[in-house]
């Protein structure tokens, strides 16, 4: 071999060798304990599965929450005679259905699929899922919890209310169609948005005071599609074919861009004080919108109404610029 092409290898060889001490790294481990390089059952999922260990039931309920934390379901649940579905006992928890059914047997007494043994629980929350077939409230929070969440559950053929959120709750995103009570009900300062309502044999949105509705739909309600206290703000909601009004409301209320057609009652039945705008009202067999005293009513629509397209029963309105 010429000494050109034994050069010549001898450099390949020592760039493979000081690349491969490069590649590697230093040969000498950090100082310290080895890291463990796989995560635990808990990290993995460190919520708590419900289920007879975890969330073990008594005489009155089918499972009970005792312990602040989130839980989920790992299945479709059935309930048994005389017994709630899933109590909560106690604030901060969370509860995912995860997608799943809790579903009411037959004949099983007056019981709702999820419940609360304790007045004025906070933060509880409850998602994602279906809750049906319950002989009372399919989600019932109690009307003096606060601050909860119930969020994309669909609520169906209860023979109570669908959701009793309680006060300063949120409601979003939910369906509850076929209950016997009212659909939804919530307490003072609460806030429901998108939720669909049908069928319910009462009203179909029932709140208290200083309340938001939003993006609502609620068709065929036996009363009336939405009954409001005082104070409260509704918006861009349509009620259809209720059998009551449909929407009424109390003082200080302001309702705007709202379609409200078809109602056996009236359309818009506002008290006193209230600014009513945007609204689309015909059809109604009572008056299309009726104000009492001091109400603002602007560029809204009303016609074929059975008696009047709009009637003021008090005094001091301001009737502008409506078709």
């Amino acid at each position: 071999m010429n000494r050109a092409a034994l050069f010549a290898t001898s450099f390949a060889v020592l760039w493979l060798i000081t690349s491969a001490v490069f590649l590697a790294g230093p040969l000498d481990p950090p100082a310290g304990p080895v890291a463990r390089a796989y995560k635990t059952l808990s990290e993995v999922e460190p919520r708590i599965a419900v289920n007879a260990t975890n969330t073990p039931g008594d005489n009155d309920n089918l499972f009970k929450i005792t312990q602040p934390g989130s839980y989920y379901f790992i299945g479709n649940i059935t309930g048994v005679a005389g017994k709630y579905g899933i109590e909560i006992a106690v604030s901060g928890v969370s509860l995912d259905l995860n997608g799943f059914d809790l579903v009411g047997a037959a004949a099983m007494g007056a019981f709702d699929g999820v419940t609360v043994s304790i007045d004025q629980l906070r933060g509880i929350t409850v998602r994602n899922g279906t809750v049906r077939g319950w002989d009372d409230a399919g989600v019932d929070l109690g009307f003096v919890s606060y601050g909860c969440l119930v969020k994309d559950v669909r609520v169906g053929d209860n023979a109570g209310m669908g959701i009793n959120g309680g006060v300063v709750c949120t409601i979003q995103d939910c369906t509850a169609a076929f209950n016997w009570l009212s659909g939804i009900r919530a307490n003072n300062g609460s806030t429901i948005a998108r939720c669909s309502l049908y069928l319910n044999a009462g009203n179909g949105i029932q709140v208290n005071n200083g309340c938001t509705i939003s993006t609502c739909s609620i068709y065929l309600s036996s009363l009336d599609g939405i009954l409001a206290g005082i104070g409260c703000r509704i918006t861009d909601t349509s009620a259809f074919t209720n059998l009551g009004d449909g929407i009424q409301f109390g003082e200080g209320t302001s309702v705007s861009g709202c379609t409200v057609v078809n109602n056996d009652g009236n359309g818009v039945n506002a008290g006193n004080h209230c600014i009513i705008s945007n609204i689309t009202a015909d059809f109604n067999d009572l008056n299309g919108i009726i104000v009492g005293n001091g109400c603002t009513v602007s560029d809204s629509s009303s016609s074929k109404s059975g008696f009047n397209g709009i009637y003021c029963a008090g005094n001091d309105n301001r009737i502008s610029r409506n078709a």
